[in-house]
């Protein structure tokens, strides 16, 4: 202990103050002044050098995708988004707009209701990009075949910077099929709605260059069951026009320029488009009581709005209001299941620039067999869930075109959505806290941007439609919608051969279909995906990815974590494919 504590040769001795030297008797001129004692406490090594600037889009599953989904026209700008998306610039917008949450003003200083939320700047810079780059309505006014793909795969690489203002994006673009339902409104404000100009504040909306749209459908007595709604509809004296009273329990993104809304009129359950503004230029009555404390999506705000003498125009027949906003929710089904996949694409880069970059134990954490066990692991997962999102939005686009012959695109979309939206969301949140996990204790601590995104995958398989909702939904479609299961098994027959692992997994699906009950709707929807998911890599992936997915997803050799592929696993070629040098 002496030797701890005493004082290296040729230092200065620590002294308290009443030792010190005494300022009467100065050190001489001649004798130099001791050296101070440096020590390298805070040199930085083996940390990874930052990841922005990087390439959102380098996957190469997106783009084959993209262009097996027949939207390789728009490669180009998907690969210019990429490159924004991952830049230095992007990045940090989506961690200030997180940092920095949005603030409700209920009135102003004089005492006058207001409503407003404010958002920090970088949530405006976000939203500019996205709607300029077409992330919200646009596709709908677009005539070229792909429209909607390009815009998937335009997402699956902007998302990269943060998910929260996807959500007004998204809303807007599933607001437009259900307000075509209503022609003459679509007519004021679709064009509008597929505007790429992002023009936030309130004003009457002829005023403005483009619009954003949100949706007003739960209420905290029956949040999913929307039939339980109590908020009412009351008829004006002027034609399809009524006024609202009424409590919304999760009303996201307040500040957008219209709602689709449900309300019980007369004729029953009915859809309503509610303006923040109206034509007049006046405030229309939406109080915003309190924006919801979240565990993730800080950057989003999400409010419980009230009704009281509200205008509103009537969308489609009365009594109708799930039928015509189902349109809507078809598209941001969709959205969800994208979102996941870019939340596992982008936690997977990030665990596989640590590991590149991370010496453990004599060697990179990339070279480490187990650590790459759990990142082939993940990629399969990911490529999977891409691969799925790319599938339904072609399915998408060619059944809002009407090219899907005889409706089996439409039929293929209805139920392979939900089985989506299930499956890709439920596997988010492990699959991010396996990513995180990559980091070890870095990945644990906010700087690291790790646990933003793990908050972030559990909202996703909530929002549209809990697990429960979906994997009904899927029931619902099987006993009444027969056409859907003949779209599905035709999707699945495309790979029919290719795998005798495959062809097992469908046989058994085939054969369960009879015996589905509610009880058992999880695990018939889970083998539905597994199977659609395989089918499409042994269609359209290198046989390392496919004979790997099919070997632990469909054939059982696989633990019970990310990271136990079997032995003879293909990982080289796996991570090879996954992750590029560059990212």
């Amino acid at each position: 202990m002496a030797q701890i504590l005493a004082q290296p040769q040729n230092q200065p001795q620590n002294r308290p103050p009443s030792e010190s030297p005494s300022p009467s008797q100065p050190p001489s001129p001649s004798q130099p002044a001791a050296p101070v004692a440096s020590y390298a406490t805070h040199d930085v090594t083996n940390q990874p050098p930052p990841l922005a600037p990087y390439d959102a889009s380098d996957d190469v599953a997106l783009l084959e995708g993209l262009r097996r989904e027949g939207a390789g026209w728009a490669e180009r700008d998907v690969r210019r988004i990429g490159l924004r998306a991952g830049g230095v610039e992007a990045q940090e917008w989506g961690e200030l707009a997180n940092r920095h949450e949005p603030v409700l003003r209920t009135h102003d200083r004089y005492g006058h209701r207001v409503d407003e939320v404010d958002f920090h700047p970088s949530w405006h810079a976000l939203m500019r990009e996205a709607v300029a780059e077409g992330l919200a309505g646009s596709p709908w006014a677009e005539s070229r075949p792909g429209a909607h793909v390009a815009r998937t795969a335009s997402g699956l690489a902007w998302g990269h910077t943060e998910a929260g203002h996807g959500c007004p994006t998204s809303m807007t673009y599933a607001a437009v099929p259900a307000l075509r339902r209503q022609p003459e409104l679509a007519a004021v404000y679709e064009p509008l709605l597929t505007s790429r100009e992002y023009d936030p504040g309130l004003r009457a909306p002829a005023e403005k260059r483009g619009l954003l749209a949100g949706m007003g459908m739960t209420e905290k007595q029956g949040g999913s069951d929307v039939r339980t709604n109590t908020t009412a509809a009351t008829p004006t004296a002027e034609p399809g026009v009524y006024t609202l009273r009424g409590h919304k329990w999760f009303t996201s993104a307040p500040m957008c320029d219209v709602f689709l809304v449900l309300a019980q009129a007369p004729g029953g359950l009915s859809c309503f488009l509610v303006p923040r503004v109206l034509p007049d230029g006046a405030r229309n009555t939406f109080r915003i009581q309190r924006l919801k404390e979240k565990l993730g999506n800080r950057s989003n705000a999400s409010s419980e709005p009230e009704f009281d003498g509200t205008v509103a125009w009537l969308v489609g027949p009365e009594g109708q209001g799930v039928k015509t906003i189902i349109e809507m929710v078809n598209c941001t089904r969709l959205d969800c299941v994208m979102m996941s996949a870019t939340l596992m694409r982008k936690t997977l880069v990030e665990a596989g620039h640590h590991a590149r970059h991370r010496r453990a134990f004599g060697a990179r954490l990339i070279d480490q067999p187990l650590m790459r066990n759990v990142l082939a692991d993940l990629a399969l997962e990911s490529e999977a869930a891409t691969t799925l999102t790319l599938r339904l939005a072609g399915a998408a686009d060619r059944a809002v075109r009407g090219d899907d012959g005889h409706g089996t695109e439409q039929a293929f979309r209805r139920i392979a959505t939900a089985v989506g939206k299930y499956w890709v969301t439920k596997r988010g949140p492990a699959f991010t806290a396996e990513a995180l996990e990559c980091l070890g204790g870095n990945g644990y601590v906010e700087d690291s941007g790790m646990p933003r995104h793990y908050r972030e995958a559990p909202l996703l398989s909530i929002w549209e439609g809990s697990g429960n909702v979906n994997a009904l939904d899927v029931l619902r479609a099987l006993t009444r919608e027969p056409a859907t299961v003949d779209a599905l098994f035709g999707e699945l027959a495309l790979a029919q051969g290719a795998d005798a692992r495959l062809d097992a997994a469908v046989a058994r699906l085939r054969s369960r279909l009879g015996e589905a009950t509610q009880a058992g709707a999880r695990r018939l929807v889970e083998q539905m995906a597994l199977a659609l998911q395989a089918s499409l890599l042994v269609r359209h992936a290198p046989p390392a990815v496919a004979d790997a997915f099919c070997a632990t997803r469909l054939g059982g050799d696989w633990g019970y974590a990310f990271g136990t592929l079997p032995d003879g696993a293909d990982v080289d070629g796996i991570l090879t494919r996954a992750l590029p040098d560059g990212s």
